[in-house]
């Protein structure tokens, strides 16, 4: 079988993080998915899929980092191209990836104790993200 659901998110800019792991426990469980896959994708190239422990120092941290990588004052060549201000918005989304794949075993999705399924906004500005949830298995 393979199943697809959708979940959209509304953010506040760069540095934002959604916790988005209920929903996909939710599409398993809605599908009845017992063995297989699940993958997670934003489409977009200003936010990213991953996971981590979804609580405020690990999320401080990620966003700290994420500015180490790719300064949002930064100089980007994509600013020349496009007369925008997110060249860091797309380098980061690029480093973390728009996807992820997971197991699910006996209904349910293999995740570690506290690692959470998360959306990474790195855009500049509010958005509405839609995630695809595609679901592979029996």
């Amino acid at each position: 079988m393979v199943r697809t659901a959708t979940h959209d998110v509304q953010t506040t800019g760069q540095g934002d993080m959604h916790d988005v792991s209920g929903s996909v426990t939710e599409a398993v469980v809605n599908y009845g998915l017992l063995n297989g896959i699940v993958t997670v994708a934003i489409a977009g190239s200003t936010a990213a899929v991953t996971t981590i422990e979804f609580e405020p120092g690990a999320v401080a941290d990620f966003d700290a980092i994420m500015e180490v990588i790719a300064p949002r004052g930064g100089s980007y060549r994509h600013h020349e191209q496009w007369g925008d201000d997110n060249g860091s918005s797309h380098a980061r989304a690029a480093v973390v990836g728009p996807s992820l794949t997971l197991p699910v075993i006996d209904g349910e999705l293999q995740l570690g104790t506290w690692q959470q399924i998360v959306l990474a906004e790195f855009d500049t500005r509010p958005r509405r993200r839609r995630l695809v949830i595609q679901m592979i298995g029996e």
